[in-house]
């Protein structure tokens, strides 16, 4: 393979001892390995066929993978040439809505340095997101107000809600790090999300955190987040700057 010292199999190593499928490990392995400029720009990787009898699994789980790369533009079809990794076109950060993520996941996948700044952080108690969660008048949520960057460039700015009657472990969370990966850890992984996009405009203070000399359209995320029982754990509402983000989605009949 043209740009690869060794075979591809031999980049990644793949967990039996873990819920997360296979085909997303190796997604997120080929998109590290993008990321280290270990797989250069113009490689050719392995048929769906051969990748799956090195690595022991079906060709289903790498031709999973392929499409998912193939879908974030991360890699082409070229003919008897195969499958080749696309080189980087835009800046903006081109991302799915098929797929439950994090910031800091997302910013990694797009090859960008994720880092935060916390604005605020409190457990508290509030009768309208204990509505929003279901939970009585009285339940506890931790609350973070989060400045997210990629490549120190300001992203997003976060209001966050965290059901701490399902995740009480979270109330000394490190809110710097990924709360989704905190939950995974301690066996709350996420399941699926309701999610709303919508046009605004920032406020002045929202424009000043984003660093736009005057008001630049962004959209306003709003989402709610479930784990596998079906509880909800998080309701956040993100403004994310119009400037930089490019979603894209597919319809099938």
């Amino acid at each position: 393979m043209h740009g690869v010292n060794e075979p591809l199999h031999r980049l990644v190593q793949l967990r039996r001892d873990t819920a997360r499928p296979l085909y997303l490990q190796l997604e997120e392995q080929i998109t590290t390995l993008l990321q280290e400029k270990r797989l250069l720009p113009g490689t050719t990787l392995p048929p769906e066929r051969q990748l799956a009898e090195a690595l022991g699994v079906s060709r289903a789980t790498v031709q999973n993978t392929y499409n998912a790369l193939r879908a974030r533009r991360l890699l082409r079809g070229e003919g008897r040439r195969g499958t080749v990794i696309q080189p980087v076109e835009s800046s903006r950060l081109a991302t799915g809505m098929d797929r439950l993520k994090g910031f800091t996941q997302e910013m990694r996948e797009s090859g960008r340095v994720p880092s935060t700044r916390l604005l605020e952080r409190e457990i508290q108690s509030d009768r309208s997101i204990a509505s929003i969660f279901g939970l009585h008048s009285d339940a506890r949520f931790l609350r973070l107000v989060r400045v997210r960057y990629g490549d120190d460039l300001p992203m997003t700015v976060e209001s966050a809600w965290y059901n701490l009657d399902l995740a009480p472990m979270l109330a000394d969370a490190d809110p710097y790090g990924s709360i989704y990966e905190q939950l995974s850890s301690n066996g709350l992984s996420l399941d699926y999300c309701d999610q709303s996009i919508e046009a605004t405009m920032p406020a002045d203070s929202e424009s000043e955190v984003l660093g736009f000399s005057q008001p630049t359209p962004c959209l306003l995320i709003k989402r709610r987040s479930y784990v596998t029982s079906g509880v909800m754990a998080e309701y956040v509402e993100g403004l994310f700057r119009g400037d930089a983000y490019v979603y894209r989605t597919r319809l099938e009949v």
